[in-house]
């Protein structure tokens, strides 16, 4: 079973964190900073699975990670799954990213955080792999903008309400509002 999914940059930066296992806050900032440092003081050239940290299970748990350009994606696993299928698994997710992103990079991880986990919960939910056909992923992911674009989203609310203002039609500004004891007076708005 997947426990954690950890994406952070080569400065150990978290891009994106998903436990699938409870942990107090302080200790998933510690987690994240200890897996940092055991994924990145390795070579390029040694084998990509190590043993857990001592926070997240040690010898009971492996990580099992890639470094694309600027970031590291890292998956921390019990010992049941595959070591070669989870670096599968990664390699489908960052294709994913890759071809829904149009080269994926680091910012697009920032800035579309919605459509990032959304890809992800496509792939892992509940720490459990659902989907490995890149395919089928991005067709879902296809799927939901489509439903996203005609409902038209929060995304196009502020245009729906100032198109809603300037179509009531109103024949001109009210000048003075009593509302009981209250009158308020509104100024005028025409730059005139």
């Amino acid at each position: 079973m997947i426990k954690a999914i950890l994406i952070f940059n080569n400065h150990g930066k978290p891009r994106l964190i998903r436990f699938y296992e409870y942990f107090a806050e302080d200790l998933q900032q510690q987690i994240i900073r200890e897996t940092f440092h055991l994924v990145s003081k390795r070579d390029d050239n040694v084998c990509n699975f190590l043993e857990g940290g001592s926070l997240i299970g040690g010898s009971d748990y492996k990580l099992i990670y890639r470094h694309y350009a600027t970031l590291y994606f890292v998956f921390c696993v019990d010992s049941s799954e595959s070591e070669l299928g989870i670096l599968d698994l990664i390699q489908v997710f960052v294709e994913t990213l890759d071809k829904c992103f149009e080269n994926v990079c680091e910012l697009d991880l920032i800035f579309h955080m919605d459509k990032v986990h959304y890809i992800l919960q496509e792939v892992v939910m509940g720490g459990m792999v659902l989907e490995t056909n890149m395919n089928e992923i991005v067709g879902q992911v296809e799927l939901q903008n489509r439903m996203e674009k005609s409902e038209g989203g929060f995304s196009a609310a502020p245009a729906r309400a100032v198109s809603a203002v300037k179509n009531m039609n109103l024949p001109e500004m009210p000048r003075n509002i009593n509302i009981g004891d209250i009158n308020i007076k509104v100024p005028s708005l025409s730059p005139f």
